[in-house]
Order: structure tokens, then sequence, then C-alpha cells
């Protein structure tokens, strides 16, 4: 007896097939041997039709129907459960704390609207209404197991998402940052982009996907749609959207919920994984995002995905399902060799190349790159998102790529092709060296090359063989830790001598020192740390600057102002030079205590960079005042270690009038105002600023420090804000405490 809500889902998945003919064939499909079902199903489509005629000469009124339904003239949407929310709403109108201002897109899940959130901030916002056939406590109670992965996501290539609720009809929608941009594929496709072109927008979008894999979040959805390019400064920036919202309203695809999740999956069958299609109970993690980002990759080279979207969806659910787990795609080279005409002439136009030069750019590295990441069994794809950006780059550079059988042929012809002077000059020496060559000479090189080849393969073999032990601890270890085994993994981690970059490494050092650090225990978390900023060169900025944040306070509340010395040193040394976005955070770091002249010079680019690029994070559209107010309070700490206090209590004063409060920052602020103050001879203010600030310090500690997220601040940030007050208490005495 199949239930009503299945028979919703069945209904919605029918009338999305507007080709008389596929919807006939997925009803003889679905309804095979229960006759009753097809019965009411032909009765509710009919039904539909006769609804869209009632409001097709409705429109002939519209004063009078926009009278009689509340609304400025905008019947409801049949079509469409969200839209049909909003409507009953009206633009103008609002969905929690949300001010409904127009719609902006339909997608095969939702609807979404832009929006303006009132309270407790007012930005713009990106409203996503969820249509029917969702069960929305389950959508919520999943949303929020992941809130608090999706609040610690940070990269500039990810959508933020900041809330999720229900409408009072009960449809769950979810609020995103407003990202004003055009699709993926539209993008490279009018601006002709070049293969080159369209391999760096790649790239960034790989890097956001592995930033949200390290903080434990799966996308599940990854496709064109999904990934907007807006422009910062001229500059093309790929932002992926609708992160955490594909598992919150889909769950764990089975046979139990095969109806009820059939309108989302033919929405996107082309993009999704073969373990998504199985259904078989199988969980779902990381190497699925990197199938979908092979099929991206595959449309961005050659302009359709390896399956075709709508004969997936006319060979009904158990064929598409039968494609996706067991038929290999065609190469990329090879799928462009079998269109004719103008569509492989225009294919080759958009990718701003002639048909025969770009057949040949995709026979070889391209071909096996993206076939790698496609592979049905995940434990044959990319093991991460940034071991298929590295191939990429490896690409881009003309170095031989990991996809690749490495034969001595094709590894020589890339060297060849980085060194093509080189090698002509070292031809004709060569030639010349054979010709006066003796066999007698020939026959000794060949004996030595012999001896050298098998010390050498005897040391690979060593070395392979450590390595492969080490990744089977560093396995180990993240398996410790997904489990919350905290103290086994950090007795593992104790005996692991990690002497090269690792992101899993990495990842897994960055959690155990987060651990100790939250339970107080500031040796063993510096520690913990001090490794992680050695492994740590395969995570972008965004990452390894935090990294900092999260190990510098640890030689303060350890009393250790020698190894502060020493790491504030090292950490200006990583970032002289470089135009890193971050700088403000390395800038911060390295003023915990009051630094000397060399330090100050030292720190003069950071500096630079960091007052660039607060005016550009205002001028942004929208505006990023929550980078921007970090940024001051660091120009602040400067100014004030500099002597300059009225520049730092100006900083401070900049910081605190943002709209978008963060309590360890705006405590942060007032205390460095406070000792500014007291300088500048405006005692009363500072005492009075410094009372405020400590009311705010005090409470996190006496509750116990947690994880946190960048609305409400991380611990780290806390711990700065307490080793300045304590600095500050020195400075303004006799300040009231609250």
């Amino acid at each position: 007896m199949i239930s009503r809500q299945q028979e919703e889902a069945l209904f919605e998945a029918a009338r999305q097939l507007t080709d008389p003919a596929a919807r006939q064939a997925f009803l003889d499909a679905a309804c095979a041997g229960q006759p009753t079902l097809r019965q009411q199903l032909d009765s509710l489509l009919a039904a539909e039709n006769e609804a869209d005629s009632f409001f097709q000469r409705a429109e002939t009124a519209p004063r009078q129907l926009a009278h009689r339904l509340g609304t400025e003239g905008v019947p409801p949407d049949s079509e469409n459960g969200g839209e049909a929310d909003a409507s009953m709403v009206g633009l103008g109108g609002h969905i929690g704390p949300y001010k409904l201002l127009q719609k902006i897109g339909e997608g095969g899940c939702g609807v979404v609207f832009m929006a303006e959130q009132e309270k407790p901030i007012r930005r713009r916002v990106a409203l996503k209404i969820i249509k029917l056939g969702m069960d929305t406590k389950n959508v919520m109670a999943r949303f929020n197991a992941e809130r608090q992965a999706l609040a610690m996501m940070d990269h500039l290539n990810i959508a933020r998402v900041f809330d999720a609720g229900a409408t009072d009809t009960g449809r769950p929608y979810f609020v995103m940052e407003l990202v004003r941009g055009t699709r993926l594929t539209a993008y490279c496709d009018q601006n002709n982009l070049d293969t080159q072109q369209r391999l760096e927008l790649f790239i960034q979008i790989c890097q956001a996907i592995q930033h949200a894999h390290q903080k434990g979040v799966i996308h599940r959805d990854i496709k064109p749609s999904n990934i907007l390019v807006t422009m910062h400064d001229g500059v093309p920036v790929p932002k992926v959207i609708d992160f955490g919202i594909a598992k919150a309203i889909e769950g764990r695809l089975t046979d139990q919920t095969l109806f009820t999740g059939y309108e989302q999956l033919i929405g996107t069958p082309a993009y999704m994984s073969p373990e998504q299609a199985e259904m078989s109970g199988l969980d779902v993690d990381t190497r699925s995002d990197i199938y979908s980002l092979g099929v991206l990759l595959y449309e961005l080279l050659t302009g359709r995905p390896p399956f075709d979207p709508k004969e997936l969806v006319k060979s009904g659910l158990d064929e598409m399902r039968r494609t996706l787990r067991e038929k290999e795609p065609q190469r990329p080279s090879d799928v462009l060799t079998t269109l004719h005409g103008t569509e492989l002439t225009t294919t080759a136009a958009h990718r701003h190349a002639e048909p025969p030069k770009l057949i040949s750019l995709l026979k070889g590295d391209l071909d096996w790159m993206v076939m790698k990441a496609l592979e049905k069994d995940r434990t044959r794809r990319y093991e991460t998102a940034n071991g298929l950006a590295a191939d990429i780059r490896r690409y881009l550079s003309n170095e031989p790529v990991a996809a690749r059988p490495p034969s001595r042929l094709y590894r020589l012809g890339k060297l060849v092709r980085r060194n093509q002077v080189v090698f002509l000059a070292g031809a004709a020496v060569a030639v010349t060296l054979v010709v006066g060559m003796t066999a007698t000479t020939w026959m000794l090189l060949q004996e030595r090359a012999a001896r050298q080849r098998a010390v050498a393969a005897e040391r690979s073999e060593f070395e392979l063989r450590q390595q492969a032990e080490l990744r089977e601890k560093i396995t180990q270890l993240t398996l410790l830790i997904s489990q919350e085994r905290f103290l086994e993994a950090d007795e593992l981690a104790s005996h692991v001598t990690l002497t090269k970059a690792t992101l899993e490494g990495a990842a897994a050092l960055r959690s155990l020192g987060e651990w100790h650090a939250l339970d107080g225990r500031w040796q063993q978390a510096e520690e913990r740390f001090t490794q992680l900023l050695g492994v740590d060169g395969f995570d972008g900025w965004d990452v390894a600057t935090l990294d900092y944040l999260e190990c510098g306070p640890c030689f303060i509340e350890l009393h250790d102002p020698a190894g502060y010395e020493r790491f504030r040193r090292a950490a200006i040394a990583r970032y002289a030079g470089t135009t890193c976005p971050a700088a403000d955070r390395i800038l911060k770091i390295s003023l915990l205590l009051p630094a000397d002249a060399e330090i100050l010079t030292s720190l003069e680019p950071m500096a630079a960079t960091t007052l660039r690029t607060v005016d550009d994070n205002e001028n942004r559209v929208p505006p990023d005042h929550f980078r921007a107010a970090w940024q001051c309070v660091s120009l602040a700490l400067l100014e004030y270690r500099r002597g300059h206090f009225e520049l730092a209590a100006n900083w401070c004063r900049r910081c605190l009038a943002y709209q978008e409060v963060v309590a360890p920052r705006a405590a942060t602020a007032r205390i460095i105002l406070a000792m500014a103050d007291w300088k500048l001879g405006h005692k009363a203010a500072a005492r009075e600023e410094l009372a405020n600030a400590r009311a705010g310090v005090a409470a996190p500690f006496k509750e116990g420090l947690v994880r946190g997220s960048p609305p409400n601040g991380f611990w780290f940030d806390w711990v700065f804000a307490r080793i300045l007050e304590r600095e500050a208490e020195g400075v303004v005495p006799d300040a009231p405490a609250h």
C-alpha cells in the first residue's frame, strides 16, 4: 500500500515532465501492477490542468483577485509549494525575520527570493523555500546536526548558510549569503574562456570543497547551478552555494525514501555519484563530491556532462541508476570527436580554440584526470579535492600528473616541454659525444647506470614502505578523532613523526590541539599546534593563518615569552613578501606582547596589505563588514604598539561602529581603546571601557570555553582578549569591575 506522501511525490515528479510521452512512460513504470494508483495520479494531473485554466481566467481581473487574496495582484502558484508560500505572504511581507523583496530563481527543490534580514543585523540575504514533499521536522533536524560545522566554514569561495526555519504553512526554508553572479558554465561560455582559464576557476572550486570537507561538511549536490561566478575588483570569483542543504532535504537515499526523494533525484541525476544512485544505505562520504567535481570538470571541458540529463530521466529510475552505477562514460576528447558541424564549432569557439586543437588538448592528461575523478569505485578516485586541484596545477605547469600511468616516455616528454632550450642544447652535445664514443665506454656507462638504478630502487622501496606506514597511522589517527576517542588519538600522535605537508595529518593535529586548549592543557596544546604549523603547507591561507591564531596564545598562557618570540618571528617569516588576504591575522598574532623596532618594521608590508583590504572589503557588493571589523582590531593593536595612541583609538571606534557585532572582537577593541585613552589622558573613559570589556571576557571562561564559530567568535579570540585584558589592568589602574 503506497503512502499519501509517496503518492504526492510521484505526482510532483510526473508534473515536472512536460513531454506527454515522457510523462506516460514514467507513469507506466512507477504504477506497474497498481491500477488504482495510476487512476488516482491521472485524476490529479487532469485536475491540475483545470486549475491552470482557472488561474489563467483569473488573470483578467487582477485587482479583484488581489483584494480577495490580500496580495498585490500576485495569484498563488499551484505548481510550486515554495512560491505559493511566498505569494500568500506577498513581496514586502515577512517570513520569520526576513522581508521578501523579489524572486531571483527557481531550482529542482525550491524557489529562491532576495530578502532583507531586519534583526539582529540588517543585511540582504538569499532565502530558499523548499517545495512540496519534504518532511519539515526531519529537514530541520538534519540541518541542525550540521549547523556547527557550517558555521565553522569561512572561505572566499563558499557562500555562507546563516539560518533555517519553517514557514507558517510548514515549508522548510534556508537563509544564505546573497551572491550576485552567473552560473559557472554560463559565465565560461558567455566570456569564451579558454581551457586554462576554466581550469583556474575550477581549482578555486576544489579548494572551497576541500575547506568544507576539512570542516566535516559534504555538499552532495555539486552542479553548475550551485556555483555562481561573481566579480571582485574585476576578477571572477566562483562561489559554491547550498552547502549543507542537500543533506538536510535528502537525508540518506534508501529504498524507503525512493519515492519521496524522486522529485529531487530527477533534477540533477547527471551529477550524482554511483553510490548516491545505488540507494543501498552505503554512507555517502567526501569522495561523492569528488565524483560530482569530475562531472563538473567534464562539462567545463566539453560543454556537456558525461550522461545526457534528459536521456537519464526518460530512461526511468531503474535504468538511470544502472547507468550511473555500471556504464562507463566516454573520454572527454572522444565526446568531441562525435560532435558534428556547428555543434563542434560552437563548443570550440566558447573555449577560444579551433576544433582540432581543442580535441588534441583534451587527449592525454585531461582525459586521465577527468576519468580518475569519475571512477565508479570510489576507492580509485582522487582521495581529496586538493588532490584533484594539485593534479590540475601539475598539468598547467607541464609536470607529470598523478592520474596518468607514469611511463618513462611520458615523464621524459613532460621534462622536455618544460626545458626545451636546455634539451636542444643537450641534444647537440649528446650527438657529438655519441660520435666519439667507443663500445667499451658505452658498456661501462651502462654498468654504472645499472648499479645506480639498483641503489635508487632499494632506497625508493624503503621510502615507500615508510610512507605507507605513516599513511596507515594518519588514517588510524583520523578514525579515532572521528569517534571522539581523543585520548587514544593523542597518544598515537605523540609517536607519529610528520616531516612533510599532509592535509589529513594537519586536520588531525588541529583537532587535538583544540581539544587540549578547550580544557586548558596549554603545554599539550602548544605541542600539537607547533606540530601542525610544520605540516599545514597544503592548506590555503584561510586555514593556515587560523592555525597561527590558535598556536600563539598557548605560549602566553604558558608564560613562555621566549617561545612566543620564536613563534612570531617564524610567522612573520612565513608570510613575508606575500600579499596574503589574511595579513591582518599575522599582524594581530605577532603583537600579543609588546614588540621591538625590528618586529614592527618587519610587519610594515602586512600593515600596508591590511590597510588596502579594509576599504576593499567595505566597497564590495555586498560589503564584507565582518572581515573589515577584524582588520580594524589588528590595525588598532599595531598603532598602539607603535605608540600612535590617537590612531589606535580611532581604529577601535571604527571597529565598534559596525552593526554586525562579534562579542570577543568588540571586547578586544574596547580593551585596546581603554589603554589608548589612558595614554592620551582620558582616564575616566579608559576606566569605563575596560570595565565594559571585563564583563564580556569573564563569562565564556566561567561557563567553559567552546570551539565557537565566526559569528560568535572562536575560543582563541576569547583567549586573545583575556591576554590583552591582563596587560590593560597594568596600564589602567582602579578600573571598576562590572
